[in-house]
């Protein structure tokens, strides 16, 4: 059985008093639930210490949003998987398509990246999609393809049970667009295919494959209907306690 996973992304948002009160508040509403899925929040960095505080006990768990690929050194402003790991994050999202744009991540940076993550035992929610240009010129699949060979692929089959991967098709981040369920599954269904070619039958069974394209509280359900769709890598919507729990319990 593939776990069932929802994270909440909330990138450059969320001040301190909006991030606790915030997690206080889901911690209390998700106690009075039955929920069988599982809920990650990735919240900045100059929080991620007080809510894994708050969140320690519960079914929740927290991510950080990046990683540097060195463990240590003259890199100001950085921060290391080390210190990640000395407050008790144990997950990061890695190759994020606005890490690649507005950062320069490329492949080679982001297997160095995978490297140091997996030395310090995280697990990674790992990031692939194409552009609006490369899906219209339907290169969309040997993009995706390209992206998990280039990064992912280099690791042995003992790594893999570390990875979630998450498939957000770069038009639709932050746009409102959002592709058809029937378009994301076919997506989902094809990675899982790759993952199927690379590492076998059982591993394409166990990953889990979120979805990571304007997903909202709207098409939430009509996405998680499809079979290969096990899940959410969601970003504004995240940032709405009311809009969140009703994604999560679709």
């Amino acid at each position: 059985m593939r776990k069932k996973v929802v994270i909440a992304n909330w990138k450059m948002n969320q001040d301190f008093y909006e991030t606790t009160s915030f997690l206080r508040n889901l911690l209390k509403i998700i106690f009075e639930i039955n929920h069988k899925k599982e809920i990650i929040i990735a919240p900045s960095f100059p929080f991620l210490h007080i809510s894994n505080q708050i969140l320690q006990g519960s079914t929740l768990s927290i991510a950080a949003q990046n990683i540097h690929q060195m463990e240590n050194g003259s890199y100001t402003g950085e921060v290391s998987a080390s210190m990640l790991k000395s407050i008790g994050v144990q997950k990061v999202i890695l190759g994020h398509s606005e890490r690649r744009k507005h950062f320069s991540e490329t492949n080679d940076i982001l297997i160095k990246k995978i490297k140091t993550a997996l030395k310090y035992k995280f697990i990674i929610i790992f990031c692939v999609g194409e552009t609006e240009v490369e899906r219209r010129k339907k290169e969309h699949f040997l993009s995706v393809k390209y992206q998990l060979e280039e990064t992912i692929f280099h690791f042995s089959l003992e790594n893999i049970s570390s990875f979630i991967i998450a498939y957000e098709p770069i038009w639709a981040i932050g746009t409102g667009k959002t592709a058809t369920p029937e378009v994301v599954q076919v997506m989902h269904q094809y990675i899982r295919s790759l993952f199927m070619d690379k590492y076998g039958k059982n591993i394409s069974r166990k990953i889990s494959i979120l979805y990571g394209g304007s997903i909202n509280d709207l098409n939430a359900k009509s996405l998680f209907y499809q079979k290969d769709i096990d899940g959410g890598l969601v970003g504004n919507s995240s940032l709405n306690i009311e809009k969140f729990m009703r994604i999560i319990q679709s």
